[in-house]
């Protein structure tokens, strides 16, 4: 069962209560470069990204939030800023949806006052980020190490200076490197509070172990029903964070798709180019539209298409150049290789 939560709502897009999982990203362009900045914005909404997220370094910079406002109004954008609380009300004032702020090193009690009070009048929600690595002192001494608890505290800790000038729309992000920590401390922080969480494992790597980590951490938190946003953090093109994030939440059947897919990891009995064909049907996906959720199986041969695949609505059985369509674990007729795609297509479209 999913964890109940307050719901916040960024230019629209709703982050937790009994909204959908979102996926974000962040630009890696450099925020004043707004032609380039543009085109990977561009990149990130083709790739199915519903929130993006960008840094904000210094006051000048905020600026920028102007030009992506009036290009993609209805995008909902972040602002990531550290150390001066002026950055943030700059970005407020220029019409940001969100930003990212720790509360601990924003400014002094003035400053963290004043951008509670601007967010609040304007509605926009604020993301506590967290991460192992920037532990507040008192907290690291009493702890010893960034270890789930100490994560944890700090994360009630800012929202606590928050919550003292009356502002509650708040998402909460605790992030590790290490997987099982970062697991652990958003179990601690699901368990005392009610606040929306964005997931992600900090720092993660590059695409092949970066996804893997991410799809251990953030996958075992949306099967305990935690977690309301997620970002893949990868050291590669930010499309392929959203990409990954799809993925997984396709994975776990809380994706938009339609379609999901099963698939043989074939053996010495295929017969045709299975690998092949589940990529190519992977690739058109997207281009197929149901009228209702459709469980479809890619399979090798007989032993593992209807038997092993009964479960799918629709599916195929490789053969000798041919393959076997069968519904609901029933045989319908053998097809050939070259029409297995369109085939596929057609009656899944039936459905």
């Amino acid at each position: 069962m999913r964890r109940k939560t307050r719901q916040v709502s960024v230019n629209g897009v709703k982050i937790g209560g009994d909204s959908r999982v979102t996926v974000q990203s962040m630009l890696n362009t450099k925020t004043n470069d707004i032609e380039a900045s543009c085109r990977q914005i561009d990149e990130l909404l083709s790739a199915g990204c519903d929130i993006i997220r960008f840094t904000v370094p210094c006051i000048e910079d905020a600026r920028s939030v102007y030009e992506f406002k009036n290009r993609y109004p209805g995008t909902p954008f972040v602002a990531d800023i550290h150390f001066d609380h002026r950055i943030a009300l700059a970005c407020i004032d220029a019409g940001i949806d969100k930003i990212r702020i720790n509360p601990g090193n924003i400014g002094d009690e003035q400053g963290i006052a004043a951008v509670a009070k601007a967010a609040k009048a304007k509605r926009i929600p604020i993301r506590i980020g967290v991460n192992s690595g920037s532990l507040e002192r008192h907290i690291l001494q009493k702890y010893g190490s960034p270890t789930p608890e100490a994560i944890a505290e700090s994360a009630f800790y800012h929202a606590s200076l928050l919550e003292k000038y009356d502002f509650e729309d708040i998402v909460i992000s605790v992030k590790s490197s290490d997987v099982r920590t970062m697991i652990a401390a958003n179990r601690i922080i699901a368990s005392r509070c009610d606040y929306p969480l964005h997931l992600g494992v900090t720092e993660a790597g590059t695409a092949g172990t970066g996804t893997l980590k991410s799809a251990v951490g953030i996958g075992s938190l949306l099967c305990d029903g935690i977690g309301d946003t997620v970002r893949v953090s990868l050291t590669d093109d930010p499309v392929k964070e959203v990409e990954a994030g799809r993925r997984l939440l396709d994975a776990l059947g809380m994706s938009d798709s339609l379609i999901s897919t099963v698939s043989c990891p074939t053996c010495g009995r295929t017969r045709i180019n299975l690998i092949k064909l589940a990529n190519d049907f992977d690739a058109i996906k997207d281009t197929i539209h149901p009228s209702r959720r459709v469980k479809v199986a890619i399979m090798g041969c007989a032993v593992n298409g209807p038997g092993e695949a009964r479960e799918c609505d629709i599916g195929i059985a490789g053969g000798d150049g041919e393959a076997l369509l069968f519904k609901n674990g029933k045989p319908v007729k053998k097809i050939s290789y070259d029409a297995v795609l369109q085939t596929l297509k057609e009656e899944i479209e039936k459905l």
